[in-house]
């Protein structure tokens, strides 16, 4: 039988959503400026394998008990769902497509939470407010994908490659999020972040190193700038905004928590705006008052559901 997700106050769920909405949608632009000179894979290996050492590390050195087998089993697999697809595939795909076009692709997650949780059991059929609110979603990015992008792409001319990757790791991280919900990792969910990570950024590391990212990277060439872009991408990126979405998956419904791929497109536009040089005209903020309709109507529907029990 799956347990009801514990209880938690509004504060601390509406501090946790802020924290993935703000946050998740800057890390594209860090992501972008990183880029300059990471090659993805080994970029994504090191903020995961630092932020993972960092969290596990802390945790354990504080008290928490180890690990078992199983839990090690667990994260690995959640590994793969979050860190080696969810993000590996994103970092890869910015090469290829503007940070802003990735952050609208990445906006499928709720409808991938959606269906295949009310697929598998985990959760009830979207209702009328939810199913609404994901359809507003899709008309704001759509909107939004209409507008013009002036943000230049490091490589040009393989933008299908870039969508496919982001279409299928958006996918692989609904499957792990759900996974995550229905097999917990024992004791402190936050230290079932840390070794999702330091698994997810081992994987990383071998995808980079067979990718032939080692013979071309040079880490003393890396500036002081980029650095910044990934002590960033590690401390706010993985360890705050993660661990604050592993959390909400337990306590509320995985749609309500999944709202952030609508909303990190938005914030996305408006640092490339601010910082990048990209225009804002009236179907971006169109879009964007879609979007935040579909995050309300969302989470007003999500309330009034309770999460189905299986034998």
């Amino acid at each position: 039988m799956l347990a009801s997700a514990p209880t938690a106050s509004r504060s601390l769920i509406l501090l946790a959503l802020l924290a993935l909405y703000l946050i998740w949608g800057s890390t594209y632009l860090a992501t972008k400026i990183a880029l300059g000179v990471w090659p993805p894979f080994l970029l994504s290996a090191m903020r995961y394998l630092l932020a993972g050492a960092l969290l596990y590390g802390a945790l354990r050195l504080s008290g928490s008990p180890a690990p078992s087998r199983q839990d090690w089993w667990r994260a690995a697999i959640m590994g793969v769902c979050l860190p080696v697809f969810g993000n590996g595939g994103t970092t890869f795909a910015q090469q290829y497509i503007p940070s802003g076009m990735t952050a609208l692709l990445v906006a499928s997650v709720p409808m991938y939470l959606a269906l295949l949780g009310w697929a598998s059991g985990l959760t009830a059929r979207p209702n009328a407010k939810v199913l609404l609110g994901l359809v507003l979603g899709v008309g704001g990015l759509l909107l939004l994908l209409k507008t013009d992008s002036t943000a230049p792409v490091l490589i040009p001319g393989h933008a299908l490659l870039g969508i496919g990757a982001v279409l299928v790791g958006s996918f692989m991280w609904a499957v792990g999020s759900l996974y995550s919900r229905q097999k917990p990792i024992g004791g402190s969910p936050f230290i079932g972040v840390g070794m999702q990570m330091l698994c997810g950024g081992f994987y990383l590391l071998l995808i980079g190193l067979l990718h032939g990212e080692g013979s071309s990277f040079h880490i003393d060439a890396v500036p002081l700038k980029i650095w910044g872009a990934l002590a960033y991408l590690v401390v706010f990126g993985s360890i705050i905004a993660l661990s604050a979405y592993v959390w909400l998956l337990k306590v509320v419904e995985p749609t309500l928590a999944g709202t952030y791929a609508f909303v990190n497109p938005v914030v996305a536009l408006l640092l490339g705006w601010l910082f990048a040089g990209e225009t804002l005209n009236t179907g971006m903020l169109g879009g964007a008052a879609l979007i935040v309709a579909a995050v309300a109507l969302v989470v007003l529907g999500g309330k009034q559901r309770q999460p189905r029990k299986l034998a």
